[in-house]
């Protein structure tokens, strides 16, 4: 399965075989006999020749060529490609035999890239998490309670020779009072709603398309699968999704209508977001997470889901997300 290349002493290529054919693109017939140079790319060429001869005089007969360091070959058509290579030296009566054994690990490499740029969306969506919590705890309630505090210090120093001003004060507080409890309530509400928790799913939804619609203005229809019943992690994420999706609306869209759909589907937990808004081009969007789906893409692929985003201007805009359900949950019933 792997490609095997030999050289000898020279640097020749005198065994190619067909493993080494469809990794690199060249036919046998167009490699033996030819430096094994040309399958690297130029810059690495002169390095890789300083290279064999060091492993020549060494007399090791085997060990990792460039470990822990992605080399890269040169196939037919001129692409780069990234790969893992040993080699080992063999003595003939001929004079020594260089074997490197070659696996293209494209797909290794473009996993990693994925993984570090998906760790790194996450970490940033945390943080954004944070700062807005953050902002709200200081917009809200630190600045009530400092208002508290000095009322409270004004009713120290004034209540006996005031009591009808005093009176007024306290009545002032009481309110002051009730919007920071509401304000908690909301707060804590954003971070973990209790009705996910006590009710499941659907009333969840629910719950977030009423506050939805009263904090914005924008009517929501839904159209849910009142049979779901599913088991951690699968409601909270349906729930994130749809709250982050909701807040795109809010944001991004200027939109007049939402509609949501939550429903199970040939074994798939499935969420429509569509709205009747601005829209955007994906093709002319230089980077869609920015439009503050990131959160979104980072739930669905913990649970092995996929994205789709539909948009166009003027348009609205449409996220489809589609994630695997074990089999129970697939059926309707709670594993």
């Amino acid at each position: 399965m792997d490609a095997i290349i030999s050289m000898d002493e020279g640097g020749q290529i005198v065994l190619y075989n067909r493993a080494a054919e469809a990794t690199f693109g060249w036919p046998a017939s167009k490699v033996l006999g030819q430096p094994l140079s040309m399958l690297l790319p130029p810059r690495f060429r002169s390095g890789h020749d300083a290279h064999v001869k060091q492993f020549a005089a060494t007399g090791v007969t085997h060990r990792r060529k460039g470990e822990g360091v992605v080399l890269y070959g040169l196939r037919a058509d001129g692409a780069e490609f990234p790969m893992e290579a040993s080699i080992s030296q063999i003595d003939t009566d001929e004079g020594k035999v260089f074997s490197v054994i070659v696996r293209d690990v494209t797909d290794r490499v473009k996993a990693r890239q994925a993984l570090a740029r998906f760790a790194t969306e996450a970490s940033a969506i945390r943080e954004q998490e944070k700062s807005r919590v953050a902002r709200e705890l200081h917009d809200e309630l630190a600045q009530s309670l400092t208002a508290l505090k000095m009322d409270a210090s004004w009713l120290r120093d004034h209540v006996r020779e005031d009591p009808d001003a005093a009176v007024d004060k306290v009545v002032g507080m009481l309110g002051m009072l009730d919007a920071c409890v509401a304000a908690t309530r909301r707060i804590a509400a954003d971070l973990r709603p209790l009705v996910l928790d006590d009710l499941g799913l659907v009333p969840a939804i629910e719950w977030l398309a009423q506050s939805f619609t009263q904090r914005h203005g924008v009517p929501c229809a839904l159209d849910l699968d009142e049979s779901l019943a599913l088991q951690e992690p699968y409601p909270t994420a349906a729930f994130r999704i749809v709250q982050e999706s909701l807040a795109n609306v809010a944001k991004h869209a200027q939109a007049r209508r939402v509609d949501v759909r939550v429903a199970c589907e040939a074994g798939h937990l499935v969420m429509h977001v569509r709205d009747d808004g601005v829209g955007f081009d994906p093709q002319a969007a230089r980077k869609p997470d920015s439009l503050g789906l990131m959160g979104v893409r980072e739930r669905a692929q913990l649970l092995q889901g996929s994205v789709q985003i539909d948009a166009s201007p003027g348009a609205g805009t449409c996220v489809r997300v589609t994630i695997p359900l074990p089999r129970a949950s697939a059926g309707g019933l709670t594993p």
